[in-house]
């Protein structure tokens, strides 16, 4: 999800239990050792302008339905392959959103929210759109908590949520890892009842999400897999799926 030049420091610090990429790759919609235990989930995907033209048809053959498109980042970078990620992903049956690179220490979280808003950000509850995304995670530029204390990084996010919010009727996904979101937020608990949390964990068990959140709705539990991008999974089912792609708040 972040600069090429940082992925392999965002690698290290997300690791839970490493795992092959082939080890992390799993056919079947379910996990578990017994029906008692087993999960359902669905596979799919997250790519931004370092993937290019992706195969879309492709990777709906492997099994991705849902995919994740970098829009933007700050209020001075679009993905220029946004349209081809975007619609390419759409034009092949997957349901698809659009996430936004936060860079805190620039400016506002409503200015940023307006930018990525404006620049593919939007929604609809068509059953085809997730919610717009904020990936809030490690600075790849510089500290890692932006300069910003933690009482001022729970206050910027829900500063770009609010406004996201305002201009779409839809709280965003928020991506992070538990890790950052301790150091930076002190595991803040204020989004718990409105914002679904996306999670970073390169591991063979589900990560646990931040306080006060009953569970994780999207696992990004690879970097590299079956399809183009980051590998991902939603916590459900199909039809739950499409929900969240329907649903105001």
């Amino acid at each position: 999800m972040i600069p090429v030049q940082a992925r392999a420091r965002r690698v290290r610090r997300i690791l839970g239990i490493a795992v092959t990429a082939g080890a992390a790759m799993i056919t079947a919609l379910t996990i578990g050792a017994t029906p008692a235990n087993a999960a359902t989930y669905v596979q799919g995907m997250d790519v931004s302008g370092y993937q290019g033209n992706v195969a879309w048809s492709t990777a709906y053959a492997n099994g991705a339905r849902f995919a994740y498109v970098k829009a933007t980042e700050g209020t001075s970078y679009t993905n220029p392959y946004f349209a081809q990620q975007y619609n390419g992903s759409y034009n092949v049956g997957m349901i698809r959103g659009a996430y936004h690179f936060a860079t805190p220490n620039n400016s506002s979280g409503t200015t940023q929210a307006d930018y990525f808003v404006n620049h593919g950000g939007g929604w609809s509850g068509d059953g085809k759109t997730l919610p717009p995304a904020l990936d809030i995670e490690y600075n790849p530029y510089g500290a890692t908590c932006y300069g910003l204390s933690q009482s001022a990084m729970v206050s910027w996010i829900r500063a770009f949520s609010n406004e996201v919010h305002y201009r779409t009727n839809k709280y965003p996904m928020i991506y992070t890892t538990l890790d950052w979101w301790t150091t930076c937020t002190g595991n803040s608990s204020a989004f718990a009842a409105t914002n679904p949390f996306w999670i970073a964990k390169y591991s063979s068990t589900p990560p646990t999400p931040p306080s006060g959140t009953a569970t994780w709705t999207m696992w990004q539990y690879a970097s590299s897999g079956t399809f183009p991008g980051d590998q991902d999974y939603f916590n459900g089912a199909y039809t739950q799926l499409q929900a969240l792609a329907t649903n105001h708040d």
